[in-house]
């Protein structure tokens, strides 16, 4: 890692296609990234297979050029860091802070009805038991921090996450593992993403402290939701990016933000709003709620 100031990230799924949901958290971590004079990385977080759209990785690079985001250094992939990945769970298995487990999600909903793993192989499996997965073994430890946006946060993760799984039954490494291993090894000093990932913070920053990792700082903003209150996603059919309306939405995602952008940018040419929008960025302008989007362009 080089020695920098600044270093944030985007890290999107490539499940399908970015929306206006992608969109708020791409403008978001890129403007704070650029307003503090740092770098801004893209990572494709491609480590859940059965979820993956193909083509989908090439089509969010696609997506992100045509609306004029600029990345620093190489595009990185979970899915070419495994090795990284079965290095810190072995140093976790070590440590005896992760353990395997048998139970199936079925096992979980018959003894813990809210769903939070009731630690039933934390003492070693049965002799007729076949291990599934491999979890954290949480430590009685409160995880707080502040949140740039969401102000002060605790967690005791031992009532709120349980021993949260690291490699899935599946066989595939877990999202907070990958996630949280990830944005301390290769060195993100601050991640800016959507509130509705508040709740993975204090696992992946327990996730750093115990492998001997720094923590970065986090800023989490509100989410867009639909008129239901469901959150903007692929699973609520939010449309895909339209790049013949890259002005118009990214005026958009910046107003969603809090940004006090000049109407007549909205639609203005695009290199004209970016560079209004990196003069202009105030993180401290960002809401804490999440907000209703009540049309997206076409």
């Amino acid at each position: 890692m080089t020695d920098i100031t600044y270093r944030g990230r985007f890290a999107p799924s490539p499940t399908g296609p970015l929306h206006f949901g992608s969109l708020i958290a791409a403008t978001a971590s890129y403007l704070e990234a650029r307003s503090q004079g740092g770098e801004w990385w893209l990572r494709i977080e491609d480590i859940d297979p059965p979820r993956e759209v193909a083509g989908a990785s090439d089509a969010i690079l696609r997506t992100l050029d045509a609306f004029g985001f600029e990345w620093d250094g190489p595009v990185t992939y979970q899915s070419q860091r495994h090795g990284y990945y079965a290095d810190a769970l072995a140093q976790l298995r070590q440590a005896g802070l992760a353990y395997p487990c048998a139970c199936s999600r079925k096992d979980i909903a018959q003894a813990s009805p809210s769903g939070l793993y009731p630690g039933t192989c934390r003492n070693g499996l049965a002799p007729h038991q076949t291990p599934r997965a491999w979890r954290l073994r949480v430590p009685e430890e409160i995880i707080e921090f502040v949140d740039k946006i969401q102000g002060p946060q605790r967690c005791d993760p031992v009532t709120e996450a349980g021993d949260f799984v690291l490699l899935r039954a599946d066989g595939y490494v877990a999202y907070q593992l990958a996630t949280g291993f990830d944005d301390a090894e290769q060195g993100m000093t601050e991640v800016v993403r959507g509130a509705d990932l508040l709740d993975s913070t204090p696992r992946q920053r327990l996730i750093q402290a115990l492998l001997g990792l720094p923590s970065p700082g986090y800023a989490h903003h509100p989410v867009a939701v639909t008129a239901k209150g469901e959150k903007l996603s692929k699973q609520t059919f939010a449309p895909a990016l339209n790049q013949d309306q890259a002005s118009p939405l990214l005026y958009a995602a910046l107003q969603f933000l809090g940004q006090a952008v000049p109407p007549e940018l909205q639609h203005g040419a695009l290199p004209e709003l970016w560079a209004w929008a990196r003069e202009n960025w105030k993180l401290a302008l960002i809401p804490q709620i999440h907000q209703e989007v009540i049309e997206i362009f076409p």
